[in-house]
């Protein structure tokens, strides 16, 4: 790894509740923080937004910029909290109302009104959408048929055999350039196909992580989703990826050996949901590096445990807090 004076650049892609876990623990390790954020997302509060107003939709956004906010709880929860009535205004959350008035105060810019969210927020470190534009996320299925729409895919209840998205996108300069100079470049956790593909399907961003001379590593999810990745192992979600984008994308897998108790495990199977299981030996022979750990923590849902998480990290790059 390079040797800076400053902290260690980490850059972390993705989108959805997975990512903001991850910053939560993160952000108070002593390295430079870019996260690149999803902006595929269609559905409810941010998919009105971004409908109404032809603006990025906000939400995957503004759960990263509250993850990585030096804010008192009352101030989260008014960014978080959702209206329940009011004609036209029932289901927005105040956050996502907030990015959108700055985007159009600043004439339609999303990435300066995330800038001056940030300020305001206090912010540590740096969130940046992966364009400057909404991306409409395409899933072929397994049985030939086309799903339009992030939110709608995982409802067709159908298999996944891949996803893209329309012509034309164009990558944000100023993420392809945090990609370039990172010391270390984490994807995921999130949902595979509808948060951390779309990233890596806008092109320039993949070429920018193999450029890298980063140190590269996968976080996989701790349970399957329904409709989305359904029975699917390490290897499946690490297949889905090469598929999409080529092999070699990154040298470290991490992944959950904790143990889930029956009764969360009950809880998930009536929702569809199941453990993601690895075998090191396949991992390993893929060429990857395998790094195995108790990464749960049960919360009314099962989530990675940011604290452990954010270490491994630390230690992957060489830093030790």
């Amino acid at each position: 790894m390079k040797k800076h004076k400053e902290k260690p650049r980490v850059v972390v892609i993705g989108g959805g509740t997975g990512l903001p876990v991850l910053l939560r623990g993160l952000k108070n390790q002593p390295v430079d923080i870019t996260a690149i954020v999803t902006v595929a997302d269609d559905g409810g509060s941010s998919g009105r937004l971004r409908s109404e107003l032809r603006m990025p939709p906000p939400g995957d956004v503004r759960n990263v910029l509250i993850a990585l906010a030096d804010t008192e709880p009352l101030l989260e929860s008014l960014l978080q909290h959702r209206f329940v009535n009011g004609n036209g205004l029932a289901g927005h959350s105040i956050g996502n109302l907030l990015i959108a008035a700055l985007t159009e105060i600043s004439g339609g810019d999303f990435v300066s009104a995330i800038e001056q969210l940030s300020k305001v927020l206090a912010v540590r470190g740096r969130v940046l959408p992966t364009a400057n534009h909404s991306i409409v996320l395409h899933a072929e299925m397994q049985d030939g048929t086309v799903v339009s729409g992030e939110s709608i895919i995982p409802k067709a209840g159908k298999r996944i055999k891949r996803v893209f998205i329309d012509e034309g996108a164009k990558p944000l300069p100023e993420a392809i350039q945090a990609l370039k100079e990172a010391d270390a470049i984490i994807i995921g956790p999130g949902s595979l196909y509808t948060s951390v593909l779309p990233n890596l399907l806008v092109p320039g961003i993949v070429e920018a992580i193999r450029e890298s001379r980063a140190i590269k590593a996968y976080i996989c999810n701790v349970m399957t989703q329904p409709g989305e990745t359904d029975g699917y192992t390490a290897e499946d979600h690490i297949q889905a990826i090469h598929d999409h984008v080529g092999n070699s994308l990154f040298q470290y897998i991490i992944v959950n050996n904790g143990k889930i108790s029956d009764e969360v495990l009950a809880m998930y199977a009536e929702k569809g949901a199941a453990p993601v299981i690895y075998s090191e030996e396949k991992l390993t022979a893929k060429g990857y590096r395998v790094i195995a750990d108790n990464l749960l923590v049960y919360d009314k849902f099962l989530r990675h445990n940011a604290a452990k998480l954010s270490k491994i990290i630390m230690n992957v790059i060489g830093v030790k807090k």
